[in-house]
């Protein structure tokens, strides 16, 4: 994992190369323009921005959406490790279905081919295109955590007349847990970052915010850059909450 310092001489260093770049192609950098699309000051009180109003749509999408794929995850991981046949086949071709088609296409069927059925809002379909995706590769996480837990832990539920519910409820889960959340985590990075994607059924996330933004100022470079640091931010926010999760769990064992 890299540390501050390395992140932060990256960084320095990709700026440094863009501006040099954009300085021989004669670009005129426009950056005091940019703050004002962040915050804004209205009759002295501190106004969101388009581009934080952006951010909290895609922060909304990436929450709900972190829900659902969590229980779709759990849900597919029980199914995968289930004694019905039929539970694991259903669970076997949704993962190959989702883990072998892009996103993006997920994403168009769910919305121009489902949604006119069923009536679902553009919200809806964006959340349910992400947590259908992120839930395929969350399941796998979870079905690794739980197959972590020692056969003696089934037997012991067993002997105590646990049925299956109560035996992933009280005994395996709590324990899985330790093992799945760190992963969980880093795959709510990749949910992030592919929240992006939902700027294409115009939902006016941070991305689609910026499109707007550049569309009426032409400042592509400020404004795209200023859009990857904030996304770096945030995922870098969600690194250093694993780094410290896998500190703790390395301390506690």
């Amino acid at each position: 994992m890299l540390t501050g310092l390395q992140v932060t001489v990256t960084i320095g260093v990709v700026i440094g190369l863009v501006y040099v770049s954009g300085t021989q192609l004669g670009y005129n950098w426009q950056w005091y323009r940019v703050p004002r699309y962040i915050v804004s000051v209205t009759d002295g009180e501190i106004q969101p921005g388009p581009l934080l109003q952006g951010l909290s749509v895609t922060l909304q999408v990436s929450a709900v959406s972190l829900l659902l794929s969590s229980i779709f995850g759990l849900v597919t991981a029980i199914c995968r490790l289930s004694t019905s046949f039929t539970a694991r086949v259903l669970a076997r071709g949704y993962l190959e279905l989702i883990r072998n088609t892009p996103l993006l296409v997920q994403l168009f069927f769910i919305y121009f081919v489902f949604s006119p059925m069923v009536d679902l809002s553009r919200f809806a379909s964006a959340v349910l295109a992400l947590s259908l995706f992120e839930g395929a590769y969350a399941s796998e996480i979870i079905r690794a955590g739980i197959l972590s837990i020692p056969q003696g832990q089934w037997e012991a539920a067993g002997s105590l007349g646990l049925n299956a519910f109560h035996t992933y409820r009280h005994v395996i889960l709590p324990q899985a847990l330790r093992h799945m959340t760190p992963p969980l985590v880093s795959q709510a990075v990749s949910l992030v970052k592919d929240s992006a994607l939902v700027s294409t059924i115009a939902i006016y996330d941070l991305t689609m915010k910026g499109q707007e933004i550049i569309a009426e100022t032409y400042l592509v470079f400020e404004l795209w850059f200023t859009i990857a640091g904030i996304y770096l931010l945030l995922t870098l926010s969600l690194s250093m909450v694993t780094g410290m999760m896998q500190k703790r769990l390395a301390t506690a064992k």
